[in-house]
């Protein structure tokens, strides 16, 4: 699938969030990108929060429109409520998962792992980025993967925490569960998105 190759930061300082993980390199978050600076900010309305939100998980993750617009189809067609079962569709995918287990420092990064075959399911090679994970499976390295030095000083942090959907033995994962919407540490309205596609 494609992937959105612009600027970054000016993303993360549109939506006033740290959507890749670069912490202490982006210097101003709280400054809307353009050249009219905070005088360009105006009250939003409740499309503009739907809206607002809708891009914001949709950078989160790292999908474009059409595969972001495909999930909330697929959500919408099962039973339940619409906005758990979008978020469990996102945090399915092999490269969430990936950066979840903390092999990768962010979810680009762990995008990058999988795209470059240094990630196992089960013992099988997958290069596919938008891979649906399901319970039981378990998720490892290459060698080759291991050796990066990226992955090794991810694996060496000590204050990973993990969701409760997944557990971790040195570079080994497992799916114990499925990803429930209380596990999202970043802050996310299912709702809000549910409804800018309900309209």
């Amino acid at each position: 699938m494609a992937r959105y190759t612009g600027p970054k930061d000016r993303l993360s300082r549109r939506e006033g969030f740290d959507l890749f993980g670069k912490g202490t390199k982006l210097t101003r978050l709280m400054v809307p990108p353009g050249m009219h600076g905070p005088k360009g900010m105006r009250s939003s309305s409740q499309y503009g929060k739907q809206l607002r939100e809708k891009q914001k998980v949709k950078r989160l993750y790292g999908i474009l429109e059409k595969q972001f617009r495909n999930y909330v189809d697929e959500a919408l067609k099962i039973k339940g409520n619409t906005g758990e079962r979008l978020v469990k569709l996102l945090e399915s995918r092999l490269d969430n998962v990936v950066y979840r287990l903390g092999f990768a420092p962010s979810r680009p990064a762990s995008r990058q792992l999988v795209s470059h075959r240094h990630v196992l399911v089960d013992g099988k090679r997958v290069n596919i980025p938008s891979y649906r994970v399901r319970t039981g499976q378990t998720i490892s390295l290459t060698t080759k993967g291991l050796l990066v030095p990226s992955v090794k000083k991810a694996l060496e942090e000590k204050d990973l925490t993990l969701p409760g959907w997944l557990e971790r033995r040195a570079a080994v994962g497992r799916i114990v569960s499925e990803p429930k919407i209380e596990d999202v540490l970043e802050p996310i309205s299912a709702q809000d998105i549910v409804e800018f596609y309900s309209r």
